[in-house]
């Protein structure tokens, strides 16, 4: 959520920043009408309120002084008193009213882009920031995709997800699930291991949860809902982890906290008709390793950088030729403020593929959700950084070794780092 002093203080600067995403409709206009209205409602009751305590103190005065408690002029009083607290709570009342419009209003603004975000309205305005492992690209010229290769080798069978949920579902079989449990283990111990404390969070989340991270209102039909409970299939692990803060105030000397967690995950994927129609591109279930970081608001674009290499450090293990984008204003997430893409090389299709993506959310999570930090001997709390990506997505992983390291025979080599997992080197 904005910072609705920001909005006040610096209205060109915001509208010209929202401008620049995508959508180019979101207008300011109406908060700062009616965050006039509400100030301006707060000084008239303010002027009542102090009226209102004038009359309580004047009437014992009077009375002392030898005017008749009866009388007509302390009845006047009294009268006034009456009128000025029932104007007070309607003030009050309407004050409420416009607080709440502008808290939906706000809720429904995306964060703004960074200063460093380069300008653009679509993916086409992305800009590549580096790749890495050509030297790793296979030469195999006769290389499947990666869901034929698998139904090939019985280790993945959609016909059978279908029949038991529906389209864009997959049973892992035998060494396919013996490999996705390899590559989250892999990844689980590679981040631990670089200081990240493993969560095991619900993976069933309430409507608030939603809201602090950025899904609600905007992206409900994105979702899967338990309507009868008030829960929500959660699309990433980056909705429980983050609130698993919501409402606190943690102390500065406890910052950073890094956090990862292996979680499914359930997207609707609503508006992705026709794409990714095969394979464990875009599915509506899969696992995934995500990073979580609380930050001080002073080292959130570094941690940002720390954040992008430690995801990108699975690959490298893994050897899978990848290339880092930085996203344009025009492609960044709701609440996100910056954003690199990790793009994994698929060679069936001779494209690089999202495989992570790698987020700073400075303080808009954070405000959504009441996550403050209080540095010892300062007055008043700080919101949070927040930042997260994934590290990584599990399907898509699954995927690119299974086409990166495919065999003329037909078989797949199991990543070095990935043998003392699987007990072998060949699937």
């Amino acid at each position: 959520m904005l910072d609705i002093k920001q909005i006040r203080e610096n209205p060109e600067l915001v509208q010209k920043r929202l401008s620049d995403r995508a959508e180019s409709t979101f207008e300011i206009q109406p908060i700062l009408e009616l965050d006039t209205k509400q100030r301006e409602l707060e000084a008239a009751k303010n002027k009542m309120q102090a009226r209102s305590n004038e009359i309580a103190e004047l009437i014992p005065q009077k009375i002392k002084a030898g005017s008749d408690p009866k009388g007509e002029e302390i009845f006047a009083l009294r009268e006034e008193g009456k009128t000025v607290k029932a104007q007070v709570a309607e003030v009050e009342s309407q004050g409420r009213e416009i607080k709440e419009q502008i808290y939906q209003l706000l809720l429904a603004l995306p964060n703004l882009p960074s200063e460093s975000t380069p300008i653009g309205k679509s993916e086409d305005d992305n800009v590549e920031v580096r790749r890495w492992g050509d030297e790793y690209l296979p030469q195999n010229p006769q290389i499947l995709p990666h869901w034929e290769i698998g139904e090939k080798m019985g280790i993945l069978n959609f016909e059978r997800a279908v029949k038991v949920a529906q389209s864009r579902f997959v049973t892992l079989v035998g060494a396919g699930a013996a490999l996705e449990r390899a590559l989250i283990q892999f990844m689980l111990n590679t981040h631990i291991a670089t200081g990240y404390i493993e969560i095991a969070p619900p993976v069933l989340v309430n409507t608030e949860s939603l809201t602090t991270t950025g899904q609600l209102p905007k992206f409900a039909e994105d979702s899967f809902r338990c309507a009868e409970d008030d829960l929500w299939l959660a699309a990433t692990a980056e909705i429980p982890v983050t609130n698993l803060y919501r409402g606190e105030i943690i102390a500065a000397e406890e910052l950073p906290i890094y956090h990862c967690a292996y979680t499914p995950c359930f997207r609707r994927e609503a508006g992705s008709a026709g794409r990714d129609t095969r394979g464990l591109i875009r599915l509506h279930q899969f696992n995934k390793v995500e990073l979580v970081k609380f930050v001080h608001p002073s080292t959130s674009f570094d941690e940002l950088e720390k954040l992008l290499n430690n995801a990108e450090a699975i690959l490298q293990a893994l050897k899978l030729p990848y290339r880092v984008i930085d996203l344009c204003t025009g492609d960044i997430g709701f609440s996100s403020t910056k954003t690199y893409d990790i793009e994994v090389w698929l060679p069936s299709s001779g494209k690089y593929r999202e495989i992570s993506s790698c987020s700073n959310f400075v303080d808009f999570q954070a405000r959504r959700g009441d996550i403050r930090f209080k540095e010892a001997g300062k007055k008043g709390t700080q919101f949070v950084h927040t930042l997260n990506g994934s590290g990584l997505a599990i399907g898509r992983t699954m995927a690119a070794v299974l086409e990166n390291y495919q065999q003329t025979d037909g078989s797949i080599k199991i990543p070095e780092v990935l043998q003392p997992f699987m007990g072998r080197d060949i699937l």
